[in-house]
């Protein structure tokens, strides 16, 4: 079953599957604005056997500071010295859910949009002298809130992951290809607030469930894109498991295993005439 939807920007989903650069020192711009699109399939949420399609604008930024970098790494400050070790901020995001529009959420309450938000502690674990290969090691600790009709805390997702990075992949200028994969923690409460089922919500097809903390999973994705003059494009697949999930057992769950995918295009609409060495 797919569904159309049209919403407001969930960029930090986008830009936490897309990514953009080059590998060789060079002058650029101090920051680089514009604005993009994108298309989404996804599961309505992780372990959901219906998908939503979804066109969603995000904006596009880069600022190449002394001591703050907002770029395809993310956001990060340079609090260490070292060029081996980073600090940067981790975000995240889910889509709301109308219940009425899931079989197996119907008659629970809908599921609101979430952010998280929190640090990542960054370490390179290895690269080429000329960085056109780059693996590191993310250790990104969020908490997440839902957005709409007030602010709740639903608890905290750990998820560790490997990170390559290889720019000019197959020898094609200009395309790079990242690679992530890694397993998922979750707390009791964030597991309780998409997985669990309520005694009142209970049916004979839907039994009462109470979610736990622990192991959520793991995640496996892979990017690519290219930096134009004047616009850029990029795509991602990512491959979900929640076998061995401590929730799986859930009647919300209904697949273990499944593909999500998109594409952007950002058009950069204007840059900063000072120009800064920057290696990315």
């Amino acid at each position: 079953m797919s569904r159309h939807r049209r919403l407001i920007p969930f960029s930090a989903l986008l830009l936490a599957c897309l990514s953009a650069g080059h590998a060789i020192a060079a002058e650029k711009p101090l920051w680089e604005l514009g604005v993009g699109m994108s298309a989404l399939s996804l599961p309505d949420y992780r372990g959901s056997d219906e998908t939503s399609l979804y066109a969603i604008p995000f904006p596009y930024l880069v600022y190449r500071g002394t001591f703050l970098k907002a770029d395809r790494h993310g956001i990060r400050g340079t609090f260490f010295d070292s060029d081996r070790i980073e600090l940067s901020v981790s975000v995240g995001a889910s889509l709301p859910v109308n219940s009425d529009d899931n079989r197996a959420r119907q008659g629970m309450p809908d599921l609101q949009p979430t952010v998280e938000l929190g640090p990542s502690l960054d370490l390179n674990l290895w690269r080429t002298h000329d960085r056109r290969y780059r693996l590191d090691l993310r250790l990104p600790v969020r908490t997440a809130v839902t957005v709409k009709e007030g602010v709740d805390d639903i608890g905290w997702v750990f998820s560790p992951r490997l990170n390559l990075d290889i720019i000019d992949v197959a020898g094609l200028a200009g395309w790079n290809l990242g690679l992530l994969a890694g397993p998922m923690v979750g707390s009791q409460r964030n597991h309780d607030y998409f997985y669990s089922v309520a005694p009142q919500y209970a049916t004979a097809d839907r039994p009462a469930f109470d979610a736990k903390g622990g192991y959520a999973g793991s995640q496996f994705l892979m990017s690519v894109s290219k930096r134009y003059p004047k616009y850029w494009l990029g795509a991602f697949a990512r491959w979900d498991s929640l076998k061995g999930a401590v929730f799986a057992d859930s009647p919300l769950v209904k697949r273990e295993d499944y593909f999500a995918a998109g594409v952007g295009i950002a058009w950069i609409l204007g840059e900063s005439a000072t120009r800064v060495e920057a290696i990315e």
